[in-house]
C-alpha cells in the first residue's frame, strides 16, 4: 500500500524534512501521558505505540505514563461494583483500589509493554509503587484511596532510560505504610516530567486542544503562555475539565519542563506531527512569552 501512495523519492524527502527535528530532540526526554480515546481505539493504540518506538529508535528518551479509567469502570461493573465520582474523581474504597492496581499496574501496563516490544522497542513496566516512584497521601477522606502526590523518586525511571528502555508507568501511588492510592494521570505525568526536567510533556486528550470557542474545533489556540492561560480561565474560556489539565501544565513548567502540549489523541500519529513536523498538533504551553 505504501508503494502505491508514495514513491521512494517522496518517502526520502519526508525523512530529510524530519532531520532538523530529529537532531533537535535526539538525546532529550519526552514524557507522554496516554489515555482517552487513543487508548480505547485499537487502531489508534497501535499507532501511538509505533510513534513511541520510532522516537525511541531515533534516540529520543520516551517515558509513557498511562491511565485507564474506562477499563477500571468496566472491571468494577463485571465484579458488581458501581463506580462513583465526586468532582470528577473516582471514589476509591479499599476494594476499588485493589481493582485499580489490578487493571492499571496489571492488565493495561503489561499490554502496553507487550505492544511496544512487538513494535521493536525495549520497554519495562512500572507502577508508582515500584521503587517508591510516586509517593502519596490520602487526598480527601470522602474519596477514600485517591492520592495526593507528596514526592517523586525519579531514580527508577532514570535508571531505565540510561539503560535504553522505555519506562511505561501506571499511576498507582504508595505511602510509607504500604497503602496504595489511585493517582490522577495528568498530575502524575506532570510531576514525573518535572522531576526529569523533560524537554516536552505531551498530554493526549479527546479534544483538539485549548479552544477559543468550545463548539468550534477550528478555534484552536496554537500557543499560550502561563499568563495568557490564566487570563482565559478568568474569562471562562478555559473551563470545566480543561482547568485541571492547564493546572498540571503550569505545574510541569514551574518544575522545569521546557514545553507542554495538550493534543488530540484521536488524530493518527499526532505525536509525530507535533515533534517531527512544522505543523505541530494541539496547544503548546510555555512559561514565558517566547515563540517557537
Amino acid at each position: 500500500m505504501m508503494n502505491e501512495l508514495f514513491s521512494n523519492e517522496e518517502r526520502a524527502e519526508v525523512l530529510t524534512q524530519a532531520l532538523p527535528y530529529i537532531r533537535k530532540y535526539s538525546g532529550k526526554t519526552i514524557v507522554v501521558k496516554y489515555g482517552g480515546n487513543a487508548m480505547i481505539n485499537e487502531d489508534l493504540k497501535q499507532q501511538v505505540m509505533e510513534d513511541i518506538v520510532l522516537l525511541w529508535l531515533i534516540g529520543i528518551k520516551v517515558v509513557l505514563v498511562h491511565g485507564g479509567g474506562p477499563e477500571i469502570s468496566e472491571m468494577m461493573a463485571k465484579l458488581g461494583k458501581k463506580a462513583e465520582f465526586v468532582d470528577g474523581l473516582r471514589v476509591t474504597d479499599r476494594e476499588t483500589v485493589d481493582i485499580v492496581q489490578m487493571v492499571l499496574a496489571g492488565k493495561i501496563n503489561k499490554t502496553l509493554v507487550s505492544l511496544l516490544e512487538c513494535k521493536g522497542g525495549n520497554a519495562i513496566g512500572l507502577s508508582g509503587a515500584d521503587g517508591r516512584l510516586i509517593q502519596a497521601k490520602m487526598k480527601n477522606e470522602k474519596l477514600g484511596y485517591v492520592g495526593s502526590i507528596t514526592d517523586i523518586n525519579i531514580q527508577p525511571v532514570t535508571d531505565l532510560l540510561d539503560n535504553g528502555y522505555i519506562p511505561v508507568i501506571s499511576t498507582v501511588g504508595c505511602d510509607a505504610d504500604g497503602n496504595a492510592y489511585n493517582i490522577n494521570g495528568d498530575t502524575a505525568a506532570a510531576r514525573i516530567a518535572g522531576a526529569l526536567k523533560a524537554e516536552r510533556l505531551i498530554l493526549m486528550t479527546d479534544i483538539a486542544g485549548v479552544l477559543k470557542d468550545a463548539n468550534d474545533p477550528k478555534s484552536l489556540i496554537a500557543q499560550l503562555t502561563v499568563d495568557e492561560a490564566n487570563d482565559l480561565k478568568e474569562k471562562n474560556i478555559i473551563s470545566g475539565g480543561m482547568i485541571p489539565k492547564i493546572e498540571c501544565c503550569v505545574e510541569a513548567l514551574n518544575q522545569g519542563v521546557k514545553k507542554v502540549i495538550i493534543m488530540d489523541g484521536r488524530v493518527p500519529h499526532s505525536i509525530l506531527m507535533e515533534l517531527l513536523t512544522d505543523e505541530g498538533a494541539g496547544t503548546m504551553l510555555v512559561g514565558g512569552n517566547e515563540n517557537e
